[in-house]
């Protein structure tokens, strides 16, 4: 009974913080001593370097869908991972660049942690819900687990056999 109390009182001291008393969503502009912050991008005393851009250039003309279509149609090899080939930000995207790495073929990419509507984007074209996704000469193949396995049956080599580059020296 003792340690109930004591617990009650305990969060009775806590509640009356005052960040535990803010149950308020600050949007827009707020003071807070004495200085002035703000949540809205557009806001005229925000500086440009802090604005939020869209990485697509000229978004109004071009639609990701577009984008997708184009850079599977353009690239022999493109994937669209968690970060870039140099720099995976996931075990599956850094597993997938290491196989395809392997044949020393053009790999093409594009980060969707970049922009949420680039990786919506990229689901609704293929119509699969995960990343890596890759796509062989226009043709959606899958995400690593599937590279892989074709990697190690050698329907991997055949399908990239037409593509500049050959596979390493073991």
């Amino acid at each position: 009974m003792a340690r109930l109390l004591s617990s009650n009182a305990l969060l009775k001291a806590i509640a009356t913080l005052p960040a535990a008393r803010s149950n308020r969503n600050v949007i827009g502009s707020f003071y807070q001593n004495g200085l002035r912050y703000s949540t809205v991008p557009s806001d005229p005393d925000t500086h440009d370097d802090f604005r939020p851009t869209n990485k697509v250039q000229d978004s109004a003309a071009v639609s990701f869908k577009d984008v997708v279509e184009q850079d599977v149609k353009e690239n022999p090899v493109m994937i669209y991972m968690k970060g870039v080939p140099d720099f995976p930000q996931c075990g599956f995207s850094s597993l997938a660049v290491r196989v395809l790495k392997h044949y020393n073929i053009p790999l093409s990419a594009r980060n969707i942690l970049e922009d949420p509507e680039l990786k919506s984007a990229v689901k609704a074209f293929s119509h699969w819900p995960t990343f890596p996704q890759i796509f062989i000469k226009g043709e959606f193949i899958g995400g690593s687990d599937i590279i892989l396995n074709m990697h190690q049956n050698g329907e991997l080599k055949e399908k990239l056999k037409d593509i500049s580059g050959s596979p390493k020296p073991e």
